[in-house]
C-alpha cells in the first residue's frame, strides 16, 4: 500500500469512528474541498464541515469504504455514508466518489462527487423528488449547508 493509499485509509477509518481530528489531520492546511452540497470549501472550513456533520449525527452515521487507490499526487475512493439527516430525520444512503491530489504527503484536494437529485429525493422526501434536479434546489442546498456551516462555526468560535 502506497503512503498516499494509507491517508486515505486513515481519513475514512476515522471517519467511520466520528473522529474529525484525526481525519483533519490527512489534511494540507491549504485544503480545498467540493462537492455538491457545500461547493467549495477552503483550509478550516473543511475540518470544520466533517466536524459538524459528524455532531449532527450524535454517533448515527455509517461509513463504508472501497476501491482506495493513490500514487504520488493523485488518489481515489469510493464510500457509502448512511445516516438520517438532520432537519428532516429522513435516511440517506449517499454513494461518493472521492478524488484526491496530495501535497508534502497531505490531502491538498478533495472532490466528493455524488447525485445530489437522489439525495434530494433521500433526505428531502417529495420536494427533493420533484425539485432536486433543478438548478435553483440544488443552489439551495449549498447556500442552506453553508449557512448551517456558517452558525455552527460561530457557536463554536472557529
Amino acid at each position: 500500500m502506497t503512503a498516499n493509499e494509507n491517508t486515505i485509509h486513515k481519513f475514512y477509518t476515522a471517519f467511520a469512528n466520528a473522529d474529525a481530528e484525526k481525519m483533519c489531520e490527512c489534511y494540507h492546511p491549504n485544503v480545498e474541498f467540493s462537492d455538491p452540497a457545500f461547493g467549495i470549501l477552503k483550509g478550516k472550513e473543511v475540518c470544520q464541515m466533517w466536524e459538524m456533520l459528524i455532531e449532527r449525527s450524535k454517533g448515527n452515521i455509517k461509513i463504508d469504504f472501497s476501491q482506495v487507490k493513490a500514487n504520488e499526487h493523485l488518489g481515489s475512493a469510493f464510500w457509502i455514508a448512511k445516516y438520517n439527516f438532520s432537519k428532516t430525520n429522513r435516511e440517506v444512503v449517499n454513494t461518493i466518489t472521492s478524488k484526491f491530489h496530495f501535497k508534502e504527503g497531505l490531502i491538498i484536494k478533495h472532490t466528493d462527487d455524488f447525485d445530489i437529485w437522489k439525495w434530494a429525493k433521500q433526505a428531502l422526501g417529495l420536494k427533493g423528488l420533484l425539485l432536486g434536479w433543478t438548478g435553483f434546489m440544488q443552489n439551495n442546498i449549498q447556500k442552506q449547508a453553508r449557512m448551517a456551516l456558517n452558525k455552527y462555526s460561530e457557536r463554536k468560535k472557529i
